[in-house]
């Protein structure tokens, strides 16, 4: 069983895809880092995972618990 699940999400600033296709998968008891070079995205991904942007949203997701 998955704690989070979330497929397909995207956004874009303006023109800019910012995300494009994020996929991720937790499970119960799991640790994940996100990692990359200054402007991969990263703080975007977590600001639309806890809601400060609204996506551009294709797929589905689910949290099974609160995450924070």
């Amino acid at each position: 069983m998955n704690l989070l699940e979330v497929n397909a999400l995207s956004i874009s600033f303006g023109g800019l895809k910012a995300v494009d296709n994020f996929h991720i998968s937790v499970k119960k008891n799991e640790l994940y880092g996100l990692i990359g070079p200054n402007g991969a995205g990263k703080t975007t991904i977590f600001n639309l995972l806890t809601g400060v942007y609204k996506t551009e949203f294709r797929g589905d997701s689910s949290a099974r618990e609160k995450i924070l």
